[in-house]
């Protein structure tokens, strides 16, 4: 299941990076590509930006359901209560101190 959930994560974020650069700036971007000057375009112009719009916010929050999802997977796999910087501060025999302020 945590390897399905890392792949799943991955594609996702190259997704995400693709409707990130897909999106128009104040140049055009690639956005042009769907909804271009042609006639003959998949999408026109503001349709291709509404869908991109969409399926950035979409893969945005998929992104970070998955990144919450792995995180907690991967602490009950392990059998932790707590996480990696907790068990550091343990080990180190409690919790940090800060210089004192003069």
């Amino acid at each position: 299941m945590f390897v399905f959930l890392v792949v799943i994560h991955i594609i996702v974020s190259v997704l995400l990076v693709v409707a990130i650069l897909m999106q128009s700036s104040k140049g055009g971007g690639l956005a042009g590509t769907f909804g271009g000057g042609g006639s003959t375009a998949f999408l026109s112009g503001r349709q291709a930006a509404d869908t991109l719009t969409k399926a950035t916010v979409v893969l945005a929050i998929l992104f970070a359901l998955l990144s919450i999802g792995l995180n907690v997977k991967g602490l009950r796999d392990t059998g932790a209560d707590q996480g990696i910087i907790e068990k550091e501060l343990e080990q180190q025999g409690g919790a940090p101190t800060l210089p004192a302020q003069e």
